[in-house]
């Protein structure tokens, strides 16, 4: 399967998970979350991680080798601005430059994504997204980043997965910063919105007609769970929630039926408008569809149901289903007008063994990706509008909740020696990136 010319394999990180903390003084959500007794399933924090922060050499290196043409990492906004605003870190600014040279001497784009959840606990003391002025915060420092960086960087990605940070921090408590509730669920998606349109707009204001502008998304399909008609209405509340609550203001200008009652009193005159913003990309973020119930104590009425019997599964337990991606293309597709869309991150933990040869022969992580490869192959012969493909990830790193335990990464991390070690799936991947094919 031969991908058009011009197709971009890339790989993607986030700032919490590889960084480690370096000489940033100021704190994350995610540092505050992690040292609650309980919140990480390996009782593990950030602190560490991958040390990148001194080690991006070695890891750029490693992407240079597998052929890649592009790299989507995020900016730790505590680590430039540690009050969230105001006086910026020199140290910060000064690291991002590097990273941004050596990526471009390696022949590496960098694509700079500005918010992937580590939001400074100054900005949380202040209400985090539950306050509106948050918005202005995040223009603000977008347009700090675009002037040191912007005479390098042409891509620029407002947030990841902002329904994720929503739902799983501010509804379920189950991310940093740990909140529980509807309201706090329905405040960060708006507030989350309306930064997204700010920043989009204060980037395009900023004078270069060489940004390209987007943004990522998890997007999953939703389906009624054990197929019950029961549940029908429970999986489009959830798609509602999910999918449609970010997508529909982005590229109708308007909230879902189904999910207005939850942020009407929150909507104020314009936000809609500055919301509905012209984008030049979309990032799709897809691991499995979602399989919903109904239950009347779930958040938006729903909650988690049974995957089908048949089903596989990763070491996470979600569902390997790759026509769901190609599901989810088309209906961007179909629905949003046919943006321009490239997958920021799709990829899969499962459970590991280190073979005789010291080498992990991760079998398992190379059919997920080749298979789901090959529906993003059939989505573009279907008239989707896609131009890349990054894999999730590099590196073995710091899981979020799941802390050290599970591994994504193409490259094994030893946590003693902090040692990077290609896995069977790094090979297979350089051979797709150099070949253009699968």
């Amino acid at each position: 399967m031969q991908f058009p010319p011009g197709f971009i394999w890339g790989t993607a990180t986030s700032s919490c998970q590889i960084e480690g903390r370096g000489d940033r003084i100021a704190d994350s959500i995610w540092d505050t979350f992690a040292r609650k007794p309980g919140a990480i399933g390996d009782g593990s924090t950030p602190e560490v991680a991958c040390d990148s922060y001194h080690r991006y050499a070695e890891d750029i290196a490693l992407m240079a080798r597998l052929g890649l043409k592009a790299y989507r990492f995020s900016i730790s906004w505590p680590r430039v601005l540690p009050d969230g605003i105001g006086q910026a870190d020199s140290r910060g600014l000064d690291y991002y430059s590097r990273v941004t040279d050596a990526l471009l001497k390696a022949g590496i784009e960098p694509w700079i994504c500005l918010f992937h959840w580590d939001l400074p606990q100054a900005l949380q003391d202040r209400g985090g997204w539950g306050n509106r002025a948050i918005a202005d915060w995040f223009a603000e420092y977008a347009q700090l980043m675009a002037r040191r960086l912007g005479d390098r960087v042409t891509r620029w990605v407002m947030f990841n997965e902002p329904q994720v940070h929503a739902m799983m921090g501010h509804g379920l408590g189950e991310h940093a910063p740990g909140l529980r509730g509807r309201e706090p669920m329905a405040a960060a998606t708006h507030h989350q919105n309306l930064a997204q349109g700010r920043g989009l707009a204060a980037l395009r204001s900023f004078g270069s007609a060489r940004f390209k502008l987007g943004t990522v998304m998890s997007l999953q399909p939703v389906r009624p769970a054990d197929g019950l008609a029961a549940n029908q209405e429970a999986a489009k509340q959830w798609d509602a929630a999910w999918n449609r609550a970010y997508l529909d203001p982005l590229f109708h200008g308007t909230y879902p039926a189904r999910f207005t009652p939850l942020v009407e009193k929150l909507v104020q005159p314009g936000d809609l408008e500055q919301i509905h913003q012209k984008i030049d990309f979309l990032g799709v973020n897809y691991y499995s569809p979602m399989y919903q119930r109904a239950d009347p104590t779930g958040i938006v009425g729903t909650n988690w149901g049974a995957l089908p019997a048949a089903m596989p599964t990763t070491g996470m337990g979600w569902a390997v289903d790759p026509g769901a991606l190609t599901e989810t293309l088309a209906d961007l597709r179909d629905h949003y007008g046919n943006p321009q869309v490239y997958i920021t991150e799709n990829g899969a933990f499962f459970k590991e063994a280190t073979g005789p040869s010291g080498r992990i022969d991760d079998k398992q992580r190379i059919g997920y990706l080749r298979d789901h490869i090959a529906a993003c192959h059939y989505a573009i012969a279907q008239g989707v509008n896609l131009g890349g493909y990054f894999v999730w990830t590099i590196m073995d790193n710091w899981e979020w909740a799941h802390g050290y335990s599970a591994t994504f990464g193409l490259t094994r991390l030893d946590r003693a020696t902090l040692t990077r070690t290609p896995k069977a799936s790094y090979d297979w991947f350089a051979r797709v990136a150099r070949t253009n094919s699968v």
